[in-house]
């Protein structure tokens, strides 16, 4: 199928590896012209230079902190007024209710909610003049079913979503979609780290304690980058132009959830 987007440009955040590299690889591979943003410049850079080799699309990349206000400014004037936005951003770090002050929300917020916000409102207008945009933002299945080890997740990412369920009913009219995508767990450095925790936690091996994750997904295993990508391209695509506010789960079943 042609996504019909040959030729636009897109920023795509925290894209070095894991689902944004993803996403950056599959848009790649449908002509669109990239710019990729993380913070460690080496990693970045060979990402882009993979990407080009592969993909023969002018890719520039910026190593910056997207969560600063420094570091968005740099990475928006690298993008100069994109026409696709995929958002993204790691997420906080585990733990229990009782383990987090104010500090510690604060900054959930920060890279989490506020920071997609702010990158939004610097593209939509521009989206919305041309009278096409498409906003795609990396959240998690955290917003239809807390985990409750990740409760700055939960709190950051569900305040997102509330916002872009109003937002993106304000903006479709020109012809500017945004949406959600919600990983489940996918074979990142991310889910890497989650079953570090489990192994410091309970001394299992790696091994064991990514079996026992598998074993809750219907699925029976964990995503891959390539396939979360894919979902990203066509959320992008001419032909998802009539989907708005929406959020599609991609977590092999995880979600135990009816609607």
């Amino acid at each position: 199928m042609d996504m019909g987007i040959r030729g636009r440009r897109a920023l795509v955040c925290a894209s070095s590896k894991g689902l944004g590299r993803g996403c950056a690889e599959a848009l790649a591979a449908e002509g669109v012209d990239l710019v990729l943003n993380a913070r460690g410049a080496e990693a970045l850079e060979a990402t882009a230079e993979a990407i080009r080799a592969a993909h023969g699309v002018s890719v520039t990349s910026v190593a910056a902190d997207i969560t600063t206000p420094d570091g968005r400014a740099q990475v928006l004037e690298a993008a100069a007024s994109p026409d696709i936005l995929v958002t993204n951003a790691g997420g906080p770090p585990p733990g229990m209710w009782s383990d987090w002050d104010r500090d510690d929300f604060i900054a959930a917020l920060d890279a989490n909610m506020l920071t997609p916000i702010a990158l939004m409102k610097a593209c939509l207008p521009a989206m919305m003049e041309r009278g096409w945009g498409r906003v795609v933002n990396i959240t998690s299945q955290s917003v239809k079913a807390p985990i409750p080890v990740l409760g700055l997740s939960n709190a950051a990412r569900t305040g997102l979503t509330g916002y872009v369920a109003g937002t993106s009913r304000q903006v479709a009219q020109n012809g500017v979609t945004i949406n959600n995508l919600l990983p489940g767990i996918h074979a990142t450095d991310r889910a890497d780290a989650l079953d570090r925790g489990v192994v410091e936690a309970e001394g299992l091996t790696m091994e064991e304690a990514r079996a026992r994750r598998e074993s809750t997904i219907p699925a029976r295993r964990y995503g891959t980058p390539e396939e979360f990508g894919a979902a990203c391209v066509f959320l992008c695509s001419v032909h998802a132009g009539f989907m708005v506010g929406q959020n599609v789960l991609l977590d092999g079943g995880a979600t135990n959830a009816t609607i």
